[in-house]
């Protein structure tokens, strides 16, 4: 009889080690019995899996509340501009994929980290004098959302830190979370147009900062950088030397009197990865294609950092093929005036919606200047019978059938975010019935003093 040691990794309920025999009859070898333990099943999730935590989803998902029956549901919560149907993708977008569905030639697995041809269209398409780009600078991933996973895991390992907006978009911290790292939140300024809190930022670097994160135009701000406010953003990374992680996903979808800075086009020192993708300014989320820029002109990532992305994108085989066999097309064939029509759709939505709330006692929101969302300040004290933005909002939601996302889904509370890619009609609705809620509970200086002494 030969005897075998097998090694059990594991915790708690786990024997470290099992004494296991088996009885050699010949050709084949059968298991005798196991000393020492009895089998039974011992299945645990991941850490990994216990450390990912969506707050939004928390928060959402917890607010155990029903509309108003009488009121039909406005949601002004989801980041989707397909919605509702009035924000279409353009014909020549679909056509092109349609097109390569119909040719049969991109079925198959393409390298993980996108077909050659298909990278050198983006890095061609994004290419300028000031950020040069070839194919070897482009990453496909799977989405803008995996295009921000992989750069994370390339910069970032367990027990560092990475510095993050607040307000800021949910899934950076999901993200890291997960990965056993760090989130230290930087803070924007309202009264600034959300620009950065610079002196903030910059104290909170320490030695283990391995990225600061760059979301530019916001989410769920709408706010867009300055020339000037990003130039002083690169001074800070360049004086502590922290690579930048650029969240331009709203690439471009700035309103007219407001002109996009890509982050690299500023710099010639700090290395930046960009992520992007089709989702919002060619309106198709779904569709799962996004990309990493890597910006290095001083050679400070070197081969190690592409090296690793090339590594982690292997973990999945790539994205969408039949989405990269169009993004020639796409990229090349928009016309402009698809995108000029999505912007001014947007920004009419926008100041709809702002003139409307800014109109409304207790309110204040803070103009957008681009993307899809405006953030509106809830007056707290005005309204004392709600605890928070959150307690608010529930109660819009039960009252009035308008759903708005609570701001500490972004660690900011008592503020709201609105969605602007809504049809006309029903941002109109939506504030009319947000204006009526605040009449029935806004309480003045002295009526909100009287309410919090009968507590």
């Amino acid at each position: 009889m030969d005897s075998y040691l097998i090694q059990v990794n594991g915790r708690g309920d786990h024997a470290p080690m099992l004494d296991v025999h088996l009885k050699n009859t010949g050709n084949t070898i059968s298991p005798g019995k196991v000393k020492g333990r009895k089998p039974r099943w011992a299945v645990r999730a991941s850490e990994m899996s216990k450390k990912t935590f969506n707050p939004v989803r928390a928060i959402v998902d917890s607010m155990k509340v029903e509309p108003n029956p009488k009121k039909a549901m406005i949601s002004l919560s989801l980041g989707d501009p397909t919605v509702f149907g009035n924000l279409p993708t353009n014909d020549e977008v679909t056509q092109a994929v349609k097109e390569v569905l119909d040719s049969g030639q991109y079925n198959g697995y393409a390298p993980s980290v996108g077909y050659q041809s298909c990278r050198e269209a983006v890095a061609a398409y994004y290419n300028c004098p000031e950020a040069p780009l070839k194919a070897q600078d482009v990453i496909l991933t799977s989405g803008c959302s995996q295009a921000i996973e992989l750069a994370l895991a390339v910069l970032a390992n367990p027990g560092q830190n990475i510095l993050v907006p607040r307000p800021g978009f949910s899934l950076y911290k999901t993200l890291a979370l997960s990965m056993g790292i760090e989130v230290k939140l930087y803070n924007l300024l309202p009264e600034k147009a959300w620009e950065i809190d610079l002196e903030h930022l910059e104290s909170l670097v320490d030695e283990k900062t391995a990225c600061l994160i760059v979301n530019n135009p916001s989410n769920p701000c709408g706010s867009v950088f300055s020339k000037s406010h990003l130039q002083e953003i690169l001074a800070v990374a360049s004086r502590q030397c922290v690579p930048i992680l650029a969240d331009e996903i709203y690439g471009d979808m700035v309103f007219a009197d407001c002109k996009y800075e890509p982050i690299a086009t500023l710099s010639t020192n700090v290395p930046i990865l960009s992520c992007g993708g089709l989702a919002k300014r060619w309106l198709v989320p779904g569709w799962r294609m996004g990309w990493i820029l890597i910006h290095d002109r001083r050679d400070i990532f070197g081969n190690e950092i592409r090296d690793g992305l090339l590594r982690l994108s292997q973990r999945i085989l790539g994205p969408c093929t039949i989405v990269q066999g169009a993004l020639e097309r796409i990229l090349n064939r928009t016309p402009p005036e698809f995108y000029h029509n999505t912007l001014s759709i947007l920004k009419s939505n926008a100041d709809l919606c702002y003139a409307a709330l800014s109109a409304i006692p207790g309110l204040q929101p803070v103009r957008p200047a681009g993307a899809m969302y405006l953030m509106v300040e809830i007056e707290m004290e005005h309204f004392p019978e709600f605890e928070n933005d959150v307690e608010f909002t529930e109660r819009l939601i039960s009252e009035q059938s308008v759903f708005c996302l609570p701001a500490t889904c972004f660690e900011y509370p008592n503020f709201f975010r609105v969605v602007i890619t809504v049809p006309e009609e029903m941002i109109l609705e939506a504030c009319s019935r947000i204006q009526e809620f605040c009449e029935m509970h806004y309480q003045g200086a002295e009526g909100a003093q009287d309410l919090e002494c009968d507590k």
